[in-house]
């Protein structure tokens, strides 16, 4: 009867350390856009989700006692088709919780040439974690966004499209600020120039052709201001889904702006290798985010 007692109980806390905390929904203002998704969402077998027609927040805390902690929010890739969440999402929160960090994966409506879905959610994720910061023990200062891929792309449209909450509204929780105080784009996704971008994630997010101001607004590389937050940036040289040129180009806007900024473009590790480890040099690069992020004062030494 012992033995068994203690399976049970070592069960119970594998199962409670792998999961996460809270799974809540995107709050809004008003009554979002429809992205006309009809089917059924549908996780995959390689874990990734398809037909997302409903945002909601994964909210990882960590185990150790802590308070007025960084968090940040978390946007797998998939091409704007469908979503990484666990080696793009989940994974990364995990690793983050291990330093101190609460990690937010945010599985975000999926565009379906709706381009103003995924940004709406990202904006109101962005404003629904300050507006519960005291809750979850979270520095309302020190909340930063990270994207992968599309996910880099939804990121850096937060990073360029942020306001500082609508100051004129009738509704408080959108006088919330949006603005990420940090940010981490990884193989992004940044431009929708033909050539530069990614195509896969261009014809789901404005579709094929893509009308001329639509291509505009989400060539996030033509969007940086002054008040866009410091940025890290990961790609791979060998990255042949994502042309490294857009994060070369995003850390350039960045620089012409002074405003603080670390690129890695390494050698080898192709596209979506994300939390992989790939026995390679870029599996470094967590590591060396951790770093900036003591650097630029969001954690400690």
């Amino acid at each position: 009867m012992k033995r068994v007692r203690l399976l049970i109980i070592g069960l119970i806390f594998t199962y409670s350390v792998k999961s996460q905390d809270l799974v809540i929904d995107v709050k809004y203002a008003n009554t979002p856009e429809d992205n006309e998704i009809a089917k059924q969402e549908q996780v995959l077998e390689n874990n990734s989700v398809v037909n997302v027609s409903k945002a909601q927040l994964y909210v990882w805390l960590p185990k150790q006692d802590y308070t007025n902690a960084p968090a940040m929010i978390i946007c797998p890739g998939g091409g704007y088709s469908s979503e990484s969440m666990k080696s793009e999402g989940h994974d990364f929160a995990q690793w983050l919780n291990e330093r101190g960090i609460v990690g937010i994966v945010l599985k975000y409506r999926l565009p379906n040439q709706h381009p103003m879905v995924p940004l709406e959610d990202i904006k109101n994720a962005m404003r629904q974690v300050r507006e519960t910061a005291k809750e979850w023990k979270v520095n309302p200062n020190k909340i930063g966004v990270a994207g992968f891929s599309a996910g880099g792309h939804l990121a850096s449209s937060l990073a360029t499209h942020f306001d500082f909450g609508k100051r004129n509204s009738t509704n408080d929780f959108e006088k919330i600020s949006c603005r990420p105080d940090f940010a981490l784009l990884v193989y992004p996704v940044i431009s929708m120039k033909v050539g530069i971008t990614h195509q896969g994630s261009r014809n789901q997010l404005i579709g094929e052709s893509g009308e001329a101001s639509m291509i505009n607004y989400f060539s996030n590389e033509l969007h940086v201001k002054r008040r866009t937050p410091p940025t890290f940036l990961v790609h791979a040289d060998n990255d042949r889904s994502v042309t490294p040129e857009n994060s070369i180009l995003f850390y350039q806007q960045l620089k012409r702006r002074m405003i603080p900024a670390e690129l890695h473009i390494f050698r080898s590790g192709g596209h979506g290798f994300g939390m992989k480890k790939l026995n390679k040099p870029i599996d470094k690069w967590p590591d060396l985010f951790m770093d900036w992020l003591k650097a630029i004062n969001i954690v400690r030494e």
